[in-house]
């Protein structure tokens, strides 16, 4: 039992990593039907961020999170305002945009930087464990999941309690009544698009204490939040917060029963099984664009 709670622990962890990186994800697919294959990229970005920052300006990862927040950002409005705001309503053309975008982050990573693997110190102030019986759950580890469910509850306020919120899914419902009422749907648009990139960058600026910052790294985390955005329901908070659940305590329980290898088989299984018997996702949204 000791085994399957700190394994039951790790996948928690895990699953609040996916959630910011799919929380951004969903919420730039529900309000404006992009397929931003160029998200994992963002959450690379924040991780080369983080690393910069403490290299260069000796600054630990929780003071570097709100500048990470704004860098990605900025990176992200300027894709969208210099080519995916030209792709609307073109989902193939979007793809392969995002595609190539993606692509072209890496090469300037690998120009710049370099493509060796570089480690990110976690902050002193985290580092120890806290033992409850033989139960070891990292301080650090704990703070991301405390972290993750603080953005989850301010991007659920953000969505619903704002005016900008308010504008949001005005023009998710209907953007041709809502631009007649001076709604901008562009500059929402580019917003929402900025945020969700955003959020992708603190993901990777979080995960540098637990893996090893490359140029690729944000390639298996974007497949994952988007299995992770369909199993949960389009666009629906709620349902991405229960399949991040899903998904990162899977792939821990498996690997824990079976192999690394032989536990992401049998998540993928279980996904493919799930998304045959219901498509719409756990937690569909009611009204779609």
């Amino acid at each position: 039992m000791d085994v399957f709670f700190n394994q039951a622990f790790a996948g928690l962890s895990m699953a609040s990593i996916l959630l910011m990186v799919a929380v951004g994800l969903a919420i730039i697919y529900g309000s404006m039907g992009v397929i931003n294959l160029a998200h994992g990229e963002f959450v690379m970005l924040g991780a080369y961020a983080a690393w910069a920052m403490q290299v260069f300006f000796g600054l630990n990862i929780l003071v570097s999170i709100p500048f990470v927040f704004l860098g990605v950002g900025l990176v992200g409005w300027l894709i969208e305002r210099g080519i995916v705001k030209r792709l609307y309503r073109r989902p193939l053309d979007t793809i392969l945009a995002t595609w190539g975008v993606g692509i072209v982050l890496q090469q300037l990573i690998r120009l710049g930087v370099g493509p060796d693997s570089l480690f990110v110190q976690r902050p002193a102030l985290l580092d120890g464990n806290l033992v409850i019986g033989n139960v070891v759950m990292s301080n650090y580890r704990i703070f991301v999941i405390v972290f993750a469910t603080a953005i989850l509850i301010a991007t659920w306020l953000l969505l619903t309690r704002t005016e900008f919120g308010m504008k949001l899914r005005a023009v998710i419902q209907n953007r041709e009544i809502s631009e007649c009422y001076g709604i901008r749907a562009e500059r929402v648009y580019s917003l929402t698009f900025a945020y969700g990139a955003g959020l992708a960058g603190i993901a990777g600026a979080l995960i540098t204490p637990l893996v090893s910052v490359t140029p690729t790294m944000g390639t298996y985390l974007v497949v994952d939040a988007f299995l992770v955005v369909i199993i949960g329901g389009v666009g629906s908070l709620i349902g991405t917060a229960v399949a991040s659940g899903i998904v990162g305590e899977s792939t821990a329980l498996f690997s824990m029963l079976m192999n690394d290898t032989m536990g992401r088989i049998a998540v993928l299984v279980g996904i493919i099984l799930l998304i045959r018997f219901r498509p719409q996702g756990l937690f569909p949204e009611t009204i779609r664009r």
